[in-house]
């Protein structure tokens, strides 16, 4: 009986004590106004600088991930150094965990439509460019083998260019031409977004062979590949990397087939790889110019690696944002301590009063500590939504933005945090205040 009277003794004073503390805040109406102010500026300003660093972390990953999944990249770095296209599938069944492969070669062509006429985009690829890339087709479907092998004047268009070429309409079925020649649209891709999938929505995709006689090349400076899992994409990298530093002649414990240049020159034709300047086709085979050792041939990349690195580096850019705009916090909490000390030397009297008619000093303790998490906690809960009208504002001028909400989550647990740490050394001042001594400065 007794315990239950203790505990309903205690809830009463709980409740007296909460709404003491918030008469405290409701009569100093500017005074509090202020001090809420600081703190949701501070809150505001994690929530929003942390949502633009989140922002440009999900557009720079949505981009690399709109290349594809598990996609491998061979790319030669110097102007004098090729891959022969049939080269892209003997490293397929060279190459163990190696699902597809496709040579890229990105050119332009002048493209007549009907009586326009314009400079277009041209990406040249195989049957399995859409499947290594993540492509779906929007209508139609994407060109065969047999399109490549043949040669064949058909074409898929990026989303832009088959939407444009009839005002929404299907184009599928239709004939444009390029460099003089007539290319009949067999499918449209899906739409992939601006600035995503290296502007595909922009470009138009033939067959490397058709490519191949429009940029008068017989090579192609890209094979793009695609791993059979996200774990097998590091191998294929790693084996990747073992033939072409052998082939190159770049692996000194690997036998070239020669000595010196020659040696060298002889594994690289082997593999598929040429330097343009090994044949003069008017004049006797010249010495190739093989470039520095210091400098990157080839270069061999997983999209993976680039996504999971880009989203490490932004986080951390994301971190550094939230660091700065927390000093904020620090502020608002200074804030809270410098309005409650003096709120305890305004309110000696109350407090001397309340200490001669009973009141503890726990609950004086816990009047002023109330006050300040009063304080905070309304400073962050406009706070944050300051926070998120400003990424909305943020948004709209252009920028990436996303919700945070570990950041509103971190932004508020600091901010009741600092108005409990800086709310405790006022309550203890005001609670230890002798009663006699309180009247007496009155």
């Amino acid at each position: 009986m007794n315990q239950n009277k203790g505990k309903f003794s205690f809830l009463i004073r709980l409740w007296f004590t909460a709404k003491m503390a918030a008469h405290g805040i409701i009569s100093n109406t500017l005074r509090s106004f202020l001090t809420i102010l600081g703190v949701a500026i501070g809150v505001a300003s994690v929530v929003s600088l942390m949502g633009i660093g989140e922002g440009a972390r999900q557009s720079v990953v949505e981009q690399f991930e709109s290349l594809g999944s598990n996609v491998i990249e061979i790319k030669a770095q110097h102007s004098s150094v090729e891959f022969e296209p049939e080269f892209a599938e003997e490293l397929v069944e060279r190459v163990q965990g190696l699902e597809m492969t496709t040579p890229v070669l990105n050119t332009s062509a002048t493209m007549k439509w009907r009586r326009a006429r314009g400079s277009v985009d041209i990406v040249g690829v195989n049957s399995h460019f859409h499947k290594i890339r993540d492509m779906e087709l929007l209508s139609g479907n994407f060109f065969t083998e047999l399109h490549v092998k043949q040669r064949s004047p058909v074409a898929v268009l990026g989303y832009n260019m088959g939407i444009g070429l009839m005002n929404g309409r299907n184009p599928v079925g239709q004939s444009f031409t390029l460099e003089g020649q007539t290319y009949r649209i067999v499918g449209v891709l899906e739409q992939k977004g601006a600035g995503k999938a290296e502007d595909i929505d922009d470009k138009i995709i033939i067959p490397y062979t058709s490519a191949l006689k429009i940029a008068e090349k017989r090579t192609v400076d890209q094979i793009w590949g695609k791993a059979t899992s996200k774990e097998e994409a590091d191998l294929v990298v790693v084996q990747l990397g073992r033939i072409f530093k052998r082939k190159l002649g770049l692996d000194q414990t690997a036998p070239t087939g020669g000595n010196g240049e020659e040696g060298a020159v002889a594994e690289v034709a082997e593999a598929g790889v040429y330097y343009d300047y090994y044949y003069d086709y008017y004049d006797e085979p010249t010495q190739p110019q093989i470039p520095n050792s210091g400098e990157d041939l080839i270069t061999i990349t997983s999209l993976n690696q680039l996504v999971q690195e880009a989203d490490k580096a932004n986080r951390v850019m994301t971190l550094l944002l939230g660091g700065i705009a927390a000093v904020s916090l620090l502020v608002g909490g200074l804030g809270i301590m410098n309005i409650m000390l003096v709120a305890v030397t305004e309110r000696t009297e109350e407090i001397g009063l309340r200490r001669a008619i009973g009141a503890k000093q726990s609950d004086l303790l816990l009047q002023f500590i109330l006050e300040a998490l009063y304080l905070s906690a309304i400073g962050a809960i406009a706070g944050t939504a300051l926070g998120i009208w400003s990424l909305s504002l943020f948004e709209r001028y252009g920028f990436s933005t996303a919700v945070n909400f570990q950041a509103i989550e971190i932004a508020t647990i600091v901010a009741l945090c600092s108005g409990l740490l800086f709310g405790v050394y006022p309550a203890i001042s005001a609670s230890s205040l002798p009663p006699v001594q309180a009247l007496k400065r009155q």
